[in-house]
């Protein structure tokens, strides 16, 4: 079964599953005028084919509505996003307009919350890595595909940090395993931080061992969508201090971590800024 969509405006595969939001999706095949993508989340795999005017997604209309229609945040004005943002300063044009494809996917809370204590010090390749062995051991085969669903709190929960060294996780073994302790047992409510505003979210989440103020952003961004969150690292500091050093996140409004993944994705492939910043100091 297959589901066509019309190509919303401001949507690209690549640049949307490739930008260090999500860390379960491989590019099968890369054409002039097309691209093959799979990968899995909530429990789906999914196979889907961009070319230039449509979306293939291998699934059912049902699977497609109930499912990846959300993920993909369909339903959401980017072109709209893009003039807002693009509006505050020509720098955020001119990155908005190097990657305009890019979207905030609405992923699992639980997914997003592991996968960001697993990035730390790290990097996407190893990062990729971590994450399907971790699927592996500790998830369920997800039917008609190689993909394996993302492992439960209550899965992890009962589990020793010998359990996890098969996963070549180092330091973060502890982290997922405090996590999940924490989830599993009630004393962290990922959907009481679901309807309450960033702020708690903040303060809740950095109870969980290894969770400082930027996992929590991650999470909250990409696990909740609260989308005026604006994960910050050493990169992205650097980032606002060379492209825009009179701004802060607070001026970004509602789309504040839409325009920290255009800004971090502009960044990261165009490193002679900093080259440049650095030979001047």
């Amino acid at each position: 079964m297959r589901e066509r969509v019309v190509l919303p405006r401001c949507f690209d595969l690549r640049q949307t599953l490739d930008c260090g939001q999500a860390f379960r999706w491989r590019e099968l095949s890369h054409e002039e005028d097309a691209c093959m993508w799979e990968g899995a989340a909530f429990g789906r795999a999914l196979k889907l084919r961009q070319t230039k005017d449509s979306i293939l997604l291998f699934c059912s209309e049902e699977e497609f509505e109930a499912v990846w229609r959300g993920y993909f945040d369909l339903d959401a004005d980017y072109e709209e996003k893009r003039r807002r943002l693009s509006a505050i300063s020509p720098i955020l044009a001119e990155a908005s307009s190097y990657a305009p494809g890019i979207r905030i996917l609405r992923q699992d809370s639980w997914e997003a919350l592991c996968s960001f204590l697993i990035s730390q010090n790290n990097n996407i390749p190893r990062i990729k890595g971590i994450i399907e062995r971790f699927c592996q051991a500790f998830g369920s085969p997800i039917p008609g595909s190689s993909f394996f669903s993302f492992p439960t709190p209550e899965a992890l929960a009962s589990r020793c940090l010998e359990d996890l060294a098969p996963l070549r996780a180092g330091f973060r073994a502890k982290y997922l395993l405090d996590a999940a302790k924490k989830v599993a047992g009630g004393e962290i409510s990922l959907e009481e931080i679901s309807r309450e505003s960033a702020g708690f979210g903040r303060i809740e989440l950095q109870k969980i061992l290894g969770v400082g103020p930027k996992v929590a952003e991650c999470t909250l961004l990409y696990g909740y969508h609260k989308t005026d969150c604006f994960p910050m690292d050493v990169w992205m500091k650097r980032a606002m201090a060379i492209l825009l050093p009179d701004y802060s996140a607070e001026d970004f409004g509602e789309d504040a971590g839409l325009a920290q993944q255009y800004l971090f994705h502009y960044s990261r492939m165009h490193p002679e800024l900093f080259q440049a910043c650095s030979e001047a100091g």
